[in-house]
């Protein structure tokens, strides 16, 4: 049984290479503060995206994207502002909040997967 870390860790360096690919720059990797964590933090052009990456290898347990439920929502919005604050970027940019799916092998980006969750 491979650890299960290890395995996020492998689906988010896919995640974001394929970002990369994109355009986006990388700004954090697996941000962490006392409000929470946040997988990937990218510039999407003028637009700060917060990206939390979900896998799974079949569909019995749901589909990846559906395993980022309103309090996971939550906590990754608290990180945000944190993150924010902490970097003094102003609450007034642009933001997104992303999910990346990956099935099996294939990868999906949610934009806008959901709304920041005061």
């Amino acid at each position: 049984m491979m650890n299960r870390r290890k395995v996020g860790k492998e689906y988010e360096m896919a995640a974001k290479e394929l970002l990369k690919e994109r355009g986006y720059i990388i700004l954090a990797e697996n941000y962490r503060c006392p409000a929470g964590e946040i997988d990937l933090i990218a510039a999407d052009g003028s637009v700060l995206v917060f990206a939390e990456v979900k896998y799974r290898s079949g569909t019995r347990q749901g589909l990846p994207e559906e395993a980022v439920g309103k309090e996971k929502q939550r906590r990754i919005s608290r990180a945000a502002r944190w993150y924010m604050m902490q970097e003094k970027i102003s609450l007034e940019t642009a933001c997104r909040f992303d999910v990346i799916s990956i099935l099996g092998n294939k990868i999906r980006i949610y934009k806008n997967a959901f709304d920041f969750q005061g």
